[in-house]
């Protein structure tokens, strides 16, 4: 892991002092230099990832495809999305609206006598090792996740959000950040409240959202490929994930129906009974928009980055 820190750090410091820090200069914002320095950071995470991205999974999609890519302009409005966050657009976007309120929030608490519970110390010499302790909040991150998942879909106003991601009819490896912006910033926002919490070290929670986000990022691929039946239950596939954007799956937030929640782990789907092993590899989307509704029209979740987001929010306000 030092390795890797050090070899991280070494282009990260490249990367601002090359490119970001003159920019930075050039448009005024030379009193957020520490802020741009960390910004670089989830840049660099970024653009390692669209290189596994473009390098190795786009291959393998065309190794094994689920289905011919019939819908080129929805993938690539879905390549939109996954620009935006992970160049660490929307990351800026949360800094300048969002994160301020955290601090402030945070530092009212602390001055009042609120600790950070350290979860990696409940083991001293043991959970306090390095990699010991990023796996240890890598499974706690996780099992948040899972609930978290299960809230968009519980929760109605929640789902309205939440289905845009669902409505994808044509999933490929740029799938996983098809969401709502407000659906984003709830979910991050919990988040970045359970880390201050469990007192995750920055450096470790950017490597969990790295794993966390490129494996996602391999789940959604448009890729026939499962973990046989041992590794199926170690680590969720593009089979097991898919399982879960099928158009014959229980789409439903009135209820706990539904199957494979789980973001990176499936033992949570497994603990809570959600889990759906089922080898197959059927249409992904949502049923009402193949079946009429009683106003015999399918549900229209936009086309285009603006419009799926305008129609997201008419949703929540129960207007569409």
């Amino acid at each position: 892991m030092e390795w890797w820190t050090t070899s991280f750090d070494t282009v990260q410091q490249w990367l601002f002092e090359a490119v970001v820090q003159p920019l930075m200069f050039a448009a005024g914002l030379a009193s957020f230099l520490e802020d741009g320095y960390r910004a670089t950071g989830w840049l660099l995470v970024g653009i390692l990832q669209l290189l596994v991205i473009v390098g190795l999974f786009a291959p393998l999609q065309r190794w094994r495809p689920v289905e011919p890519l019939t819908d080129r302009a929805a993938v690539r409005t879905d390549i939109v999305y996954t620009l935006l966050h992970r160049l660490g657009l929307f990351r800026l976007g949360l800094f300048f609206a969002i994160d301020p309120l955290w601090d402030s929030l945070f530092g009212r608490l602390r001055v009042g006598g609120l600790h950070t519970f350290q979860l990696d110390s409940v083991w001293p010499g043991v959970t306090d090792g390095s990699w010991v302790s990023l796996l240890l909040y890598l499974v706690a991150f996780d099992l948040l996740d899972y609930w978290i998942h299960r809230g968009q879909h519980r929760f109605e106003w929640w789902w309205r959000l939440h289905a845009l991601h669902h409505s994808q009819r044509q999933m490929t490896m740029w799938s996983d950040n098809r969401n709502h912006l407000l659906d984003d910033v709830l979910r991050d926002s919990l988040i970045v409240v359970v880390a201050q919490l469990i007192g995750v070290a920055p450096g470790q929670f950017v490597a969990i959202v790295a794993v966390t986000q490129l494996s996602e990022s391999f789940q959604h691929a448009n890729l026939r490929l499962w973990f046989g039946s041992v590794g199926e239950r170690l680590w969720i596939s593009p089979r097991f994930h898919r399982m879960h954007h099928a158009i014959a799956q229980a789409q439903s937030h009135r209820s706990a129906r539904g199957s494979n929640f789980g973001v990176l782990l499936p033992w949570w789907d497994m603990l809570f009974g959600t889990a759906n092993f089922e080898r197959l590899f059927g249409p992904t989307g949502l049923r009402d928009q193949v079946e009429p509704g009683p106003d015999g029209r399918v549900r229209d979740y936009g086309q285009g980055f603006w419009a799926q987001q305008w129609r997201g929010l008419l949703r929540l306000a129960g207007r569409a």
